[in-house]
Parts: C-alpha cells; structure tokens; sequence
C-alpha cells in the first residue's frame, strides 16, 4: 500500500471467503491489534482497489461494512479515518494475553477458591474402566425394560405432566422413595418430606444454601468427600476438617471445636472414602452433640444399597427422634450417573424452604425422568435389579481381593471392605505415589491416591482409592496386573521422600 499508517494486506482468490471479506477482516484486524491507531486515515477506496487489483465495487463494500459496524468513520471530502472509539474497545491489547484480559474479566475470589479445590475424581477419556470410582454396574443396566418403561410413560404422558410440575418433584417419586427408605433403610418418612433434586451434589448444595449463613461451621470428614466441601465453600461456610477412625467421625474432636459448628456433614453407612461403617454407640453421640449443639447433621448415604456382609446398622435419620438429620440419596450408584437424580428427606419447615430456593433457581429436574423411576421402583423392577447388581459387584470385590493377593512382595494390601463400590489399597512405603499416578494413567488405568480426599494437602498416606463396580471379573485381573507393574515401576525413590518428610514434620 502506499500509506505507510496502511498495514499489508493479503487476499487470496482460491480461499473460500469473498475478496470483500478478506479485506475487511485484514484492515478491522489491523485496527484491533492496534498496527492502526485511532485517527489513522486509510487509503482511499480506489487506491485500495488498484494496490490489490480488485474493483473499486470490492473494496467500497469492505469500507461500508466497517463504517457500519464503527471501526472507521468517513469524513466528506477528507476520506476515511479510524474511529476514535471502537465498538470493541480493545485497541491497546496487543498481546494475547491482554486481548483475553479485556475479552474476559477476572473471576471472584470465591470462584477461585472453589476452582482450586481437588477433583472428585481423576479420569480418562471413554467408558469406565478400571479403577473408576464411584460407577455402578453399568454393562448390567436393564435398558430394554427401561426402554419399554420409557415407551410406556410417553404413551400415557398427560398434558399437566408436559408443564412445570411441582418444585419438591413429582408425587410418585417421592411416593415411591418413601416406600423403599422405609422398607430398605431403617427411617420413616412421608412423601411430604422428600424432595427431589438434580444428583445428590445438587441436594448437598441446596442443604447448604438453605441451613446455612456465610461464615457458619460446617463440620466435615477428613479425608471426605470434596463433594461436600464444596457445596458448603459456595455457601460461603467454614469448613472445620475432623478425624476419621475405625468407628466414623470422631465426635469427642467435634465438640472440641472452637465455636459452634452448625453443621455436620458424614458418611455413616460407609464412609468415603476409607469405608468403614460408623459404629451405633458413635452415631448415638453424634446425634446427642447435634441436640446439646442445636446443629443439624447431613446423612449422605450414597452407596449404602451395596452391603456384603453384615446387616447395616439403621441410617442416622432412622434413629433421630428430633428431626435435625437430613438425609441424602442418589440413584446415580444404582442406575446410572447420567441420570442425575437423587433425593432428600427433610423435616417439612425446611422443605417449603427448599421449594422456594427451588423456584428462584433451576424449578425441578427433568419431571418425565422421575416419572420413569417411580414406575420402576413401584413395579419392583428396581429392588430386582438391585439384588442383580449387588449380586455383581460381589463377584467383582473378590475378583479385586483374588488379584491383589496372587501380587508378590507386598507392594500392595487391600483394606477390608464390606459395602460400597470402592476398596482402599495400601501401597508399599518405597513407591513414589506422583510416579504412580502417571504409570498407571501410561497403562490405561484409573486410580487416586487417598492423599487427594484429605482437606490438607501435606497428607500423603501411601493409599490409593479403586473403584470396581463398572470392571467386569476379567478386565479386573488384567488391570491389577497393570497396577502392579506400574508399582514396580514406581519403587525405590518413595522411601527416601518420606524419611524427609518426617524430618521437616512431614506425615505419613
């Protein structure tokens, strides 16, 4: 070009976009990253047009389409300037990374935080594959019986069930969880109290944001449920990490903290993720400290269908005489998480409460879908299939137990298990856990270190947390052999870490 304040410009005619495009991207580019400052006169629009062999038609259209959108002005009988200001505002962002500043502003301190806490769950891309926490048998889903519920549902739909239906969820749900609670957990409750949401992680977040003031305490399992701490951290709450031994939480340690806590959150039927059942004489007391404290306690009972040996103990809201126990239910570990459905039973002061914060926010889940579930669990296909699947995961946790025995020297020790979809497994003091964690991901496995469900991050237990509920018996053995060349791979640098860890004050 023949104006030195006009940058280069490069049409080609084999590109797909017209000429007239071209060149307006070029010159409103210029413009941006600021190689054209404010007030900088163009080229006229028939010079333009003989620098770059085009008709003068081409780059008129170009010249009308960036004085319309307010990139450039035309001045009658000076010629065409760059605007003062920009529709974008974004002429001093040179770099990209300014550009990306000015395209989008900062996040909250608050958002912040909740970005920084851990995953739930390290995973690869694809199907579940070993050790992915937290899946139920999904290759043994009954999806031709559900398809034929589906079939049937649509046929009957009425239209006030195409509407917006009830913020507390469709009454044959939350009839139909009543009945199977009572039968299958231990508690009573009436349909009045139960209240349907979008995953049990949605119902923990609506508890928080409905019991809880910014600033409270909300007591929590350490290691836990990072879940959980993250519904209470968007409610703004303090979180207050508490032991957990071989009977559960440590209530002696609850009420050895300062101030009052206004919330205890606990896995009592099998606590993540270390799974040990909480024993009666500790959620006795538990229950004493929420009455003398004047707190509620949140009951998540997320896997408590899968039991394999003992009888369960009764759920906490079972024993609870006075109403502080809210309790929290998924089907996501026994249909399937795509699902996202769960539950929660809550006195019925609080559940008005719930339907209001409800309103204001996302209305109810997906009313057709609980519709579905109602019809499968007042069928009874849903206690059949829990039979089924309890049945299989059975067969997978010994599968699991079998492999990791048959492993020599020890590297690696299953802890008991008794519930649940997920086993703890010690690894020897000598492996490196991060060199760990990345040969097992190079072997196409899943696992987590049981470091990443302590709320401090200096904790570094030679533990490592697998799923086996969604891993047929087969692809089970394969896996563990996996893991356990993984672990050789991984010895030798671990011990020498650890011995300065514990000279610095380290842990475990």
């Amino acid at each position: 070009m023949r104006a030195s304040s006009t940058p280069f410009i490069h049409i080609d005619p084999r590109q797909s976009e017209g000429l007239q495009t071209q060149i307006y991207r070029a010159i409103r580019r210029a413009i941006l990253e600021g190689s054209l400052s404010s007030g900088a006169r163009l080229l006229s629009s028939r010079a333009l047009a003989d620098d770059l062999r085009v008709s003068r038609t081409t780059t008129l259209l170009a010249y009308e389409q960036l004085i319309a959108e307010g990139y450039v002005t035309a001045r009658h009988g000076s010629g065409t300037f760059v605007a003062d200001t920009l529709p974008d505002d974004l002429q001093h962002a040179n770099t990209p990374a300014e550009r990306a500043s000015a395209i989008h502003p900062s996040v909250s301190k608050r958002g912040e935080a909740l970005a920084a806490l851990p995953p739930a769950a390290q995973r690869l891309s694809g199907p579940p594959r070993a050790f992915r926490i937290g899946v139920p048998a999904l290759d043994r889903f009954p999806r031709r019986l559900w398809a034929q519920l589906v079939n049937r549902r649509l046929r009957r739909t009425t239209i006030a069930e195409l509407d917006y239906g009830d913020p507390a969820g469709q009454w044959p749900l939350r009839q139909a969880i009543a009945v199977h609670v009572s039968a299958a957990r231990g508690t009573h409750c009436t349909p009045e109290q139960v209240f349907i949401v979008a995953g049990a992680q949605r119902g923990l977040e609506l508890v928080a944001q409905t019991l809880l003031e910014p600033g409270d305490r909300a007591v929590v399992e350490d290691p836990g449920y990072p879940g959980a701490w993250s519904a209470f951290a968007r409610a703004q709450a303090r979180l207050c990490p508490v032991a957990v031994d071989d009977e559960g939480i440590d209530v002696l340690a609850i009420g050895r903290l300062r101030g009052r806590p206004r919330l205890a959150y606990v896995t009592p039927s099998h606590q993540f993720p270390l799974g040990v059942a909480m024993s009666l004489p500790r959620r006795l007391a538990l229950l004493r400290w929420a009455r003398d404290a004047d707190a509620w306690i949140v009951e998540d009972d997320y896997d408590s269908e899968y039991r394999y040996s003992a009888r369960p103990i009764p759920c906490l809201h079972g024993l609870a005489s006075d109403g502080r126990v809210v309790y929290v239910g998924s089907f996501s570990k026994t249909l399937f998480p795509a699902l996202r459905l769960g539950f929660l039973i809550v006195p019925e002061d609080v559940h008005a409460r719930l339907a209001s914060i409800r309103r204001a926010a996302d209305v109810h889940p997906p009313a057709f879908d609980q519709l579905v579930v109602a019809d499968l669990i007042a069928e009874g296909h849903y206690e059949r299939h829990l039979r089924r699947t309890r049945a299989v995961c059975r067969e997978r946790l010994e599968a699991l137990q079998d492999a990791v025995a048959r492993q020599r020297k020890g590297a690696l020790r299953l802890r008991p298990v008794h519930a649940g979809l997920h086993a703890v497994a010690d690894v020897a003091d000598d492996v490196d856990m991060k060199r760990l964690a990345s040969s097992a991901i190079a072997q196409g496995i899943e696992l987590m270190p049981l470091s990443a469900y302590f709320t401090e991050p200096g904790v570094e237990p030679h533990a490592i947390v697998l799923g086996f509920g969604a891993v047929d018996v087969a692809d089970i053995r394969k896996a563990v052999e996996k893991l356990a060349r993984a672990i050789l791979e991984s010895r030798g640098a671990g011990a020498s870490r650890r011995i300065g860890a514990r000279v610095k004050g380290g842990t475990s």
